[in-house]
């Protein structure tokens, strides 16, 4: 019997395509294309020292700000960019526009601000 994979529909909001990847044929080649655009993680200042300053701001700030104003106790997991930095090495390390927040929090905020997951 031959191995069927069950086909989904693109990742790409918007998308009605069905792939047996994560994106379609065209969106595929889009992703790569932004992917390398964008650089990699440590390009854009999420390296050693990130991780370090990450690892001693989440020590100080355990909490997800977001959830405790709701007043949920959830273990902040994200250090987040108040205002996006986009590239700004100033904005980026400056720590007032840090902020401690949960994964789905920080999820949220990113696709509310990006207009959806993926639409940046």
């Amino acid at each position: 019997m031959k191995d069927i994979a069950l086909k989904k529909f693109c990742r790409k909001p918007g998308c009605s395509k069905l792939t047996g990847d994560k994106y379609c044929e065209v969106h595929k080649n889009q992703d790569q294309l932004y992917n390398r655009e964008r650089g990699t993680a440590s390009q854009r200042g999420y390296d050693g020292r990130w991780r370090k300053a990450r690892a001693r701001y989440l020590a100080s700030n355990p909490l997800c700000k977001k959830c405790f104003e709701q007043g949920k106790v959830i273990a902040a997991t994200v250090v987040d960019h108040i205002t996006p930095h986009r590239g700004d090495m100033v904005l980026f390390w400056d720590e007032k526009n840090w902020q401690e927040l949960c994964a789905s929090c920080h999820s949220r905020k990113t696709a509310k601000e990006d207009g959806g997951f993926g639409n940046g």
